[in-house]
């Protein structure tokens, strides 16, 4: 490969490649505000200017392709009075708002400020004054003042929403960010500006001073608003979602996330009008149907479950998986009606929008989890299902975080059903007249795994806390507060909801009825269930990393 040599560094860089690429590749950091690897070059900034022996001025490094045996200095004299200069420049309007910024803690201008920049400014006049607060679509709000003029919010509405919707307007320190007339910033990627605008010029509506950043603890995990699986960072604080932003993974969803699934993913997690806080029963299942539900503890539901599964016969008891669910909670779904009952009576409902799907990430399947079921061998709904359930002969339906009411024609059948089990995490159409109700943990409270559209396998991690993990962690998180500061603040702050993962659920019923499930927590259910497929023999949680893993590849890392 061809070499550059920076700050006395030998470089390896692929032709093609402009300094800045080689730099950031080989670790090397340059300062940048416009340059962002998945759009044009601008050269708007400057900041990344360099100096480069042999040329008579200095070059900006987003823009100067790399050559064989180029000699480049990041930290030469020149190149550091250069890197003062703009800062100093980009500083003399920019308003001195970092005490009420949402971006403060994680603003390139901030860190820059201490990093490339002299600490004073010459400019003794008044700071140009412009609007704040400018609403320029339903989910972004824009602060004049603040902005730098990189183009970056402009070159991802061009060129990767493909929706031109953000220009520049005026000249010289008057230039401004506007809609074009008529316009709006409402295109289903229009949150992105506000991850990759370098400083707080472009803010969450959503967001929008609720907290600073490093008040809240971040977990990666998986969006599951569709089949993309896009990967994701969960912000959270007294054991609240407040925000989600997209994780980099160029495997799935390169560094974007579509709006839908920032804000309609999370918003029933700590909803405690939606969520299902305890167990729940039905006193009397032959009276009315209208017969309220009432808050029972966990022995009682699990007992009165177990109740219920030993009045019927394996050929009258349905089991629904479901594509919202883990791979973790739909396997031992599957296990318990093969080994307790030695049923195959299991499907799954499909959720298929063709009006949601789009070029860049959106999947017509809006389930986060519809290949990890057919790696298991569950099948989507069928004639043969449906004439089961219309027949008569199925009694008993136990229901894994789903509505059958989703099921066409199910308002026929479910007339024949005499019991209903519900784990689920809030209540559905059909779960008003359940005989039984399990709060399910949601996929924000758990270790787990779901299957995107590609077969690529990949985790959740637990970003909020339940009552039942607030029992397991009990005096160990406590003692070791010290260490983590803020990031145990979802254990020891807000609303805990006393819900339980799948898995442990079906374990629990199991146990009960005299079938001993050998795992213990959320990993040995995966490492069973993967000796179970051949695609999957030898996977773990260390296999799948934080980009996933296809099945069927080899791992990068070994199995112990």
């Amino acid at each position: 490969m061809p070499k550059i040599t920076i700050d006395n560094r030998e470089v390896d860089f692929n032709p093609g490649q402009t300094i800045i690429q080689a730099a950031l590749n080989a670790g090397i950091e340059i300062p940048h505000f416009c340059y962002h690897p998945a759009m044009s070059v601008a050269g708007n900034c400057r900041i990344c200017l360099v100096e480069i022996e042999k040329m008579p001025k200095l070059a900006i490094a987003c823009a100067t392709p790399a050559t064989e045996g180029m000699v480049v200095h990041t930290k030469s004299e020149k190149t550091i009075h250069a890197q003062n200069a703009v800062m100093e420049f980009l500083l003399i309007n920019h308003p001195l708002d970092c005490p009420i910024c949402d971006e403060a803690g994680e603003c390139k201008l901030q860190d820059y400020a201490y990093q490339y920049s002299v600490g004073l400014s010459r400019f003794d006049e008044l700071k140009n004054e412009k609007d704040k607060r400018v609403s320029l679509g339903p989910n972004v709000m824009f602060d004049q003042e603040r902005c730098i003029s990189c183009s970056r919010c402009i070159r991802f509405c061009d060129e990767i929403a493909k929706s031109p919707q953000l220009t520049f307007v005026q000249r010289g320190d008057h230039v401004t960010i506007e809609t074009f007339p008529g316009e709006e910033l409402d295109n289903p990627y229009s949150m992105n500006v506000i991850e990759i605008c370098p400083v707080g010029a472009l803010t969450s509506k959503e967001f929008r001073f609720k907290s600073r950043v490093w008040e809240m603890s971040f977990t990666d995990t998986i969006c599951p608003g569709c089949s993309k699986g896009c990967n994701s960072i969960m912000g959270v604080r007294n054991n609240k979602i407040l925000r989600i932003e997209p994780r980099e993974n160029l495997a799935v969803n390169d560094y974007w996330l579509c709006d839908w699934g920032r804000l309609n993913t999370t918003a029933f997690v700590n909803d405690e009008e939606l969520r299902i806080k305890s167990p729940q029963i039905k006193l009397n299942e032959a009276s009315s149907e209208n017969e309220e539900l009432i808050d029972v503890n966990w022995d009682e539901a699990i007992s009165k479950t177990v109740s219920h599964l030993k009045n019927y016969e394996g050929s009258e008891v349905m089991f629904v998986a479901s594509a919202f669910s883990t791979l973790e909670d739909n396997y031992t779904l599957k296990k318990f009606a093969k080994e307790i009952f030695n049923s195959d009576n299991i499907f799954y409902i499909p959720n298929i929008d063709e009006n949601f799907s789009d070029e860049l990430l959106r999947r017509s399947d809006k389930t986060p989890n519809a290949n990890g079921l057919k790696l298991l061998g569950i099948k989507p709904y069928s004639q043969e299902i449906t004439d089961k359930l219309a027949s008569g002969k199925i009694k008993m339906i136990y229901i894994l975080n789903d509505d059958l009411l989703r099921m066409p024609g199910a308002e026929e059948f479910i007339k024949n059903i005499e019991t209903n089990v519900h784990q689920i995490s809030i209540h559905n159409k059909y779960s008003e007249n359940a005989s039984i109700v399990l709060p399910t943990s949601t996929y924000a409270e758990i270790n787990g795994t779901f299957v995107n559209f590609e077969n690529r396998i990949q985790r959740l991690r637990p970003a909020v806390a339940t009552l039942e993990e607030e029992r397991i962690i009990g005096e160990f998180a406590m003692s070791r507060l010290d260490k983590f500061g803020a990031q145990n603040d979802r254990w020891t702050h807000g609303t805990k909801f006393n819900s339980r993962p799948g898995w442990k659920i079906l374990k629990l019923i199991a146990k009960a009825m005299g079938h001993e499930f050998k795992f213990e927590n959320s990993e040995e259910v995966f490492i069973e269930l993967c000796s179970t497929i051949p695609e999957l023999n030898g996977y773990d949680y260390e296999i799948i990393g934080s980009k996933g893993i296809v099945a069927g590849e080899k791992p990068l890392v070994a199995a112990d």
